[in-house]
C-alpha cells in the first residue's frame, strides 16, 4: 500500500481513518477538501483543484481522503487501494453532530451551523452516489480494494492488520 485513497460517505470518517493510516505508514496525507475549499467558504477554480491533485498523484506515495466524483476515477486509475467506508446512514448523520464547532484538519474552516443542503446530500448519498462508486470498483476490482461497513470493522483493521 504506497497509494490510498479512502472514500465513503460525507461525515462517515474518512479523514479519521486516513489520519489513522498515516500516523501508522508515515505515507502523507492529503485531504481534497483542503486543496478544493478556501477558509471563507469558497471554492477555488477547478483547474486550480486539477493541478493541486495532479501534483498529489504524481509524487511517490500518498493517502488521498475524499470523494469528488468528477475525480474518483482519476484517483482510482492512480492508486494501488481503496477503502470504502461503506456506512449506515445514521452513523454519517451522526458525524455531522460530533463534529459541529470543532477545528479540523481536513476543513479550512469550523463548521458551526447545520447545513441542510449538506444533509439531503448524505441521505441521498446511497441511492445518488455509492451505485457510481461500486461500479468504479467494479472496473477497478484488480486494485487492493478494502470495503468497511462498521467503523469497528476500520478499527480492527487499523490495530491488527498495519
Amino acid at each position: 500500500m504506497k497509494k490510498i485513497i479512502v472514500i465513503g460517505c460525507p461525515e462517515s470518517g474518512k479523514s479519521t481513518v486516513s489520519r489513522a493510516l498515516h500516523n501508522k505508514t508515515g505515507i502523507p496525507l492529503y485531504h481534497l477538501d483542503m486543496m478544493y475549499w478556501n477558509a471563507d467558504k469558497t471554492t477555488v477554480e477547478k483547474s486550480v483543484f486539477l493541478e493541486r491533485l495532479s501534483a498529489v498523484l504524481e509524487k511517490y506515495e500518498w493517502i488521498i481522503d475524499g470523494n469528488y466524483g468528477s475525480t474518483m476515477e482519476l484517483r482510482m486509475a492512480a492508486c494501488d487501494t481503496v477503502i470504502f467506508l461503506d456506512y449506515p446512514l445514521d452513523i454519517c448523520l451522526d458525524g455531522i453532530r460530533e463534529r459541529r464547532g470543532k477545528p479540523r484538519s481536513d476543513m479550512p474552516w469550523i463548521e458551526t451551523e447545520e447545513d441542510a443542503e449538506f444533509i439531503e446530500f448524505i441521505k441521498s448519498y446511497n441511492e445518488q452516489q455509492k451505485p457510481k462508486v461500486l461500479e468504479l470498483l467494479k472496473k477497478y476490482s484488480c486494485k487492493n480494494i478494502i470495503i468497511f461497513k462498521s467503523r469497528e470493522q476500520a478499527d480492527e483493521f487499523l490495530i491488527s492488520k498495519l
